[in-house]
């Protein structure tokens, strides 16, 4: 009696499975793996450091939602504010030995960086989208982040 297709199936689901493991435990973004007419290739998706966001917006634009009790509530800042593009780690510097991106009172440039948010195991730069300078730093080093989280206060 010849087997039929279910155990090819089975046989094929068995080996992306313990592709996908192998991934997840040698820390891969990529595997392929082609054997005559079976090709497999997985790809882990991920925010890369590569994306420029945009991190600038109006604080008054800030979406209505239900107000936090008064003591984790951050001060209202009249002016513009630098929001997180993502959920992570804020972090001010490189590393913590070196000097921070930025500081209050510092002017900064388009295109300069002027923090990381590590979100899963990324460093993602955050990237100014024109001139201004850095009034406040208003979120806490090392500390997670939430998106739409004000960072700093700017003015233009």
């Amino acid at each position: 009696m010849k087997k039929t297709a279910k155990p090819q199936s089975e046989n094929a689901f068995d080996q992306v499975q313990k592709f996908y493991q192998f991934m997840n435990s040698n820390k891969l973004e990529v595997i392929e793996f082609s054997k005559d007419s079976t090709y497999i290739k997985l790809v882990r998706k991920h925010n890369n450091a590569v994306h420029q966001i945009p991190v600038f917006a109006p604080s008054a634009h800030a979406p209505a939602g239900k107000a936090a009790p008064a003591a984790h509530q951050a001060p209202v800042h009249a002016g513009e504010t630098i929001k997180a593009p993502m959920s992570g780690i804020f972090y001010r510097a490189p590393s913590p030995s070196s000097p921070p991106y930025v500081r209050e009172g510092d002017s900064v440039k388009e295109g300069q960086v002027i923090c990381v948010i590590e979100a899963m195991k990324v460093f993602n730069e955050i990237k100014a989208e024109f001139n201004c300078v850095i009034e406040k730093v208003t979120a806490e080093n090392g500390k997670p982040v939430e998106p739409n989280a004000d960072l700093f206060n700017i003015k233009r």
